[in-house]
């Protein structure tokens, strides 16, 4: 007689998703479900994490999408296995397969990345082949681009939308959704933690999925969609197709794009097209205005081409929020007051979230910035606690001045950017030694209607120890917007 095959518990665990209902939850939990497995999603930057669970698991497995995620699951794995040394331990996520030796070492038994969720179904597949002994080594590809049939995210069990971050926009508030349309990048840009894993390759997500995922985060309130996406526009014609229909079924919900300044300058006759169809801001991850420096990441676009984007969204009307990596091994005190400058002459203060002043090159293994003779000469030995291949800025001074310069947004008011922006221009001019004339901040910078979200986007930072406690610790709400980033 055939024994019965038992479907078996999984507890999937986010660390830290910047503040959106994890994706990378509600999308593996949905393939997860369909095969049978009693899936259990736990959101670890609202909630506390339940013991029993963890007990009963029979797969514990960690969503990695950002290097603070991965930094935070660390603890939480120690945790993990004394409380259930039995269950099989699995991270995934972009972080997961360049952090492998690290999380093998934490007692991982299953490591995915890229297009990660048939992996976990076929990880389910095996442990349930196996229910009395050992599943073996892995068989699943550590990193798989294969194209796959996605499935409608299943958020069910997860913390309401009212319980993360929110968006700001005419003096109120609106709940936000969060999907995306594409996964990966066609770009390589140096400082990207994308390219180890997708290396220039991405994939479209179906158009009836993402508007089945909008559709559900809607009646559950939502009144403004984030699209994750890491470039809207690596396929404009699916993300064009997308934004129309989704404003044709919902007129009046708003949305948030992230797309590269190469593409804002090719494809500029879409920014209409975006308007009208709800779109309330564009995140760039300009990165720099020294033209060098941008050489260096292979960003693929010049302090022109920001110029000239400025310029189209304007006449446009639509709102761009720029990202930097302020702090580089490039950095100078000189060019720092320039890029503040900039910034000002551009009329962007408003727009620029004031940890973006602070964010500091963060060196992860894989990272093609270590292509660069220069970088690899100034790296130290790879830190595999903190992640990173650790830098040194050859002037002590830019250190210093980085230092200084996230002690100032760490508290800031959460509406007085422009107060925040003269606080650190005056610091930088000091440093550098030069006079820091007055400047009128007014109409001209966005002033205090332009829409962002309450935890903003950024990229490429290196949290320190008293961030990231501070984060492991955020039990009930959101971790504050300085505590990570990718």
């Amino acid at each position: 007689m055939q024994a019965t095959v038992r479907d078996l518990r999984v507890l999937l665990l986010s660390t830290y998703d910047l503040g959106h209902q994890p994706l990378g939850l509600a999308s593996p939990a949905a393939w997860l479900r369909e095969i049978g497995a009693q899936v259990t999603c736990r959101d670890l930057a609202i909630d506390e994490l339940d013991e029993s669970e963890v007990a009963a698991a029979d797969l514990v497995a960690f969503h990695l999408p950002m290097h603070a995620a991965t930094r935070l699951a660390a603890p939480l794995a120690h945790r993990v296995r004394s409380l259930n040394p039995r269950a099989h331990l699995c991270f995934y996520g972009l972080y997961a397969p360049v952090n492998e030796s690290f999380l093998r070492e934490l007692g991982a038994q299953t490591i995915l990345g890229g297009e990660y969720e048939h992996g976990l179904a076929d990880l389910y597949r095996r442990l349930r082949a196996a229910p009395d002994g050992p599943a073996g080594p892995q068989s699943e590809p550590v990193v798989s681009l294969a194209r796959q049939a996605f499935r409608t995210p299943d958020r069910s069990g997860l913390p309401g939308l009212d319980r993360y971050a929110y968006l700001s926009v005419g003096g109120g508030r609106r709940t936000v959704g969060y999907t995306e349309a594409t996964r990966g990048c066609k770009h390589t840009c140096r400082h990207c933690p994308i390219v180890p894993v997708y290396g220039g390759k991405f994939r479209a997500i179906a158009r009836d999925v993402v508007m089945a995922d909008v559709r559900q985060q809607v009646e559950a309130g939502a009144a403004h969609i984030t699209f994750g996406d890491p470039d809207f526009f690596n396929a404009p014609g699916h993300a064009l197709r997308l934004v129309t229909a989704l404003h044709e079924e919902f007129p009046r919900l708003s949305y948030d794009v992230t797309i590269k300044i190469e593409h804002l300058v090719r494809e500029a006759r879409h920014l209409d097209t975006l308007r009208e169809t709800g779109c309330m801001f564009v995140t760039s991850a300009v990165e720099a205005v020294d033209d060098m420096i941008l050489e260096r990441l292979d960003k693929r676009h010049t302090r022109a081409d920001l110029a000239s984007v400025v310029s189209s969204f304007r006449a446009a009307r639509l709102t761009l929020s720029p990202t930097f990596v302020a702090f580089t091994p490039w950095t100078t005190t000189d060019g720092y007051v320039e890029l503040l400058d900039t910034i000002h002459h551009l009329g962007l203060v408003e727009a620029v979230a004031p940890v973006q002043y602070a964010i500091r090159l963060l060196i992860p293994a894989g990272s093609r910035l270590l292509e660069l003779d220069e970088i690899r000469d100034l790296v130290g030995k790879f830190d595999p606690a903190a992640l990173v291949f650790p830098w040194c800025h050859p002037d002590p001074a830019v250190d210093e001045l980085q230092r200084d310069v996230m002690a100032v947004v760490a508290d800031p008011a959460p509406d007085d950017r422009a107060g925040v922006f003269a606080r650190i221009r005056e610091l930088a001019c000091a440093r550098a030694g030069r006079a820091a004339p007055l400047i009128e901040l007014g109409a001209a910078d966005g002033g205090g209607d332009v829409p962002r979200l309450s935890e903003p986007w950024y990229c490429c930072a290196e949290p320190t120890e008293g961030q990231l406690t501070s984060c492991l610790g955020s039990v009930a709400s959101h971790p504050p917007v300085d505590t990570a980033g990718c």
